[in-house]
């Protein structure tokens, strides 16, 4: 059952009365794009395979690869980064003085050593063992690398309605936080994939 349009404007209002812009949190993340607008509205059923297939060729399409062709970078840092959960909330001054974290743990398992994560997302722990990346540069890895950064980049390319961030499409991560966490999956020195 949906909303009535009078309780979709009442809602509308009620948002816009609550929410305000405060230091880097602006109140246009309320704004959906197409994408999220329409797996909001399927209310959790799914939706055609054919509109599924479409949504992820458009997202698809918005996917920048590195811009120096280098898709890895230092786990250590990416590990640190899997661990922040900060950035982008109202409390934050401003962009330029506390990078985002990528908040990773709230979701997954990336290592063994880790007591404490959330199972929202699949566990990622020998990720890149468990597909084959010996070496993340060859280009035997090629497919695997290109897919996860792409889903990094942008989740929805590969799962119309995935709940994960879309870090690189919204600007949450920049293209080196992105290199260290490709890193941390892929590496086989890694946590992850000890």
């Amino acid at each position: 059952m949906s909303a009535s349009p009078n309780h979709d404007a009442r809602f509308a209002e009620m948002i816009k009365a609550s929410f305000r812009d405060q230091g880097i949190a602006k109140v246009d993340r309320l704004n959906q794009d197409a994408s999220n607008a329409e797996c909001s509205a399927s209310e959790g059923k799914p939706l055609a395979e054919a509109r599924t297939k479409a949504i992820e060729a458009e997202n698809l399409k918005t996917v920048k690869l590195p811009s120096d062709g280098k898709f890895i970078g230092d786990w250590q840092a990416g590990e640190r980064l899997a661990q922040n959960g900060r950035g982008m909330t109202w409390t934050d001054a401003s962009a330029a003085t506390s990078a985002n974290g990528g908040n990773c743990y709230n979701c997954h398992q990336l290592s063994k050593a880790e007591i404490s994560y959330g199972t929202i997302g699949p566990s990622l722990y020998n990720y890149g063992k468990l597909r084959g990346v010996a070496d993340p540069q060859s280009a035997a890895s090629k497919p695997i690398v290109e897919y996860t950064w792409g889903k990094l980049y942008n989740a929805k390319a590969f799962n119309a309605c995935s709940g994960m961030p879309r870090f690189g499409h919204a600007g949450m991560l920049d293209e080196k936080q992105l290199k260290d966490l490709m890193a941390l999956l892929l590496d086989p020195k890694s946590p992850v994939n000890q």
